[in-house]
């Protein structure tokens, strides 16, 4: 199944859609947040996601958290301003809407995807109202179990959507490896017949490139411009450099992964002569000589007749005078 984003398709056959998750990195300043979406485009991501919300939406006015969220606020106009940044930039505006009001302004930004977080999984009145807008889910699992997973694609599909990409993930920073848990991709690869992703919370690659030789045909990866900025995924996120190794890493894989048709390659085609046999002489045979095996071996180079015919060869009569170690041709036989 393939899921079209803005002007890239997601899904078999297709390369994998990399988002740099830029989240709340930005740490509240549009400057900066310009400046993440600037390098994301630099190192070749398919995408730059931020998160959209109003912390009094968001968190209980009572929590511990309510204060950094309103700190990491942005505004309408500063969305507006990025979405604009990111067309300029050519790379694709996402984000993900953490209420019915972050949901009505990407709509109004035409943002050609929603993300659904892991925490709003069981959240199937917001990943509703998403559905009913008809456009591709990317939707965040973690914490997760297949039934809960299960009713969020339900919740999409019973408004008619069914573009639907679903990502494994591990809600914990940075996930240990002993938790990644990267079966669950075959897992639901084989529940849900759509395309499934992975998003990682790690702190370095190799996670994300193992997934990408599993299958995974999203790869989302927090992304930061400096690891040393204060806040809360900084030092979980991939720098520029690191993500543009990542991606050409991901590349490399999908090159790696060619047609499925066995057949030599390009770069074997030179070696197949001198690498197989054919036969050859091992003593000088005089003309109208019966050929026995005392007279022949299986040697290289591949210039005479295939070993497969070896026993079909014995008892012919030669043609013609043949010194030792002479590859034998059809020709040389009657």
């Amino acid at each position: 199944m393939k899921i079209k984003i803005a002007n890239k398709n997601v899904g078999d056959g297709c390369p994998t859609f990399v988002i740099a998750e830029g989240g709340l990195n930005h740490n509240g300043d549009v400057r900066l947040a310009k400046k993440i979406v600037e390098n994301a485009a630099n190192v070749g991501a398919d995408a730059i996601k931020f998160q959209t919300f109003d912390a009094s939406d968001l968190v209980s006015s009572k929590s511990k958290a309510h204060n950094l969220f309103r700190k990491l606020e942005l505004s309408d106009s500063d969305f507006s301003e990025l979405n604009d940044f990111a067309k300029s930039n050519q790379i694709i505006f996402l984000s993900t809407p953490f209420g019915i009001k972050a949901v009505n302004l990407l709509i109004r930004l035409k943002v050609p995807a929603f993300k659904v977080a892991s925490g709003d999984l069981t959240n199937l009145p917001l990943i509703s109202y998403i559905a009913r807008n008809k456009k591709p889910i990317i939707l965040s699992t973690g914490m997760g179990n297949v039934k809960e997973i299960n009713e969020a694609v339900q919740a999409i599909k019973s408004v008619k959507n069914n573009k639907i990409i679903i990502m494994h993930s591990v809600t914990s920073y940075p996930t240990p490896y002993n938790e990644v848990n990267l079966r669950t991709l075959n897992t639901l690869k084989m529940k849900f017949k759509f395309p499934i992703g992975y998003s990682d919370n790690g702190n370095n690659d190799l996670v994300s490139l193992v997934a990408v030789a599993m299958g995974s045909k999203v790869i989302e990866k927090h992304f930061t411009i400096n690891k040393k900025l204060r806040g809360p995924d900084h030092r979980i996120s991939a720098d520029p450099k690191q993500m543009k190794n990542l991606i050409m890493q991901i590349r490399q894989i999908e090159e790696m992964f060619g047609t499925g048709i066995k057949n030599p390659q390009p770069s074997e085609l030179g070696n197949l002569v001198m690498a197989r046999r054919s036969i050859h002489t091992i003593q000088n045979i005089k003309k109208n000589s019966h050929l026995t095996t005392e007279m022949i071996a299986i040697k290289r180079p591949a210039v005479g007749i295939h070993p497969k015919f070896y026993y079909k060869i014995l008892g012919k009569k030669t043609k013609r005078n043949l010194s030792i170690d002479e590859p034998i041709k059809w020709s040389d036989l009657k």
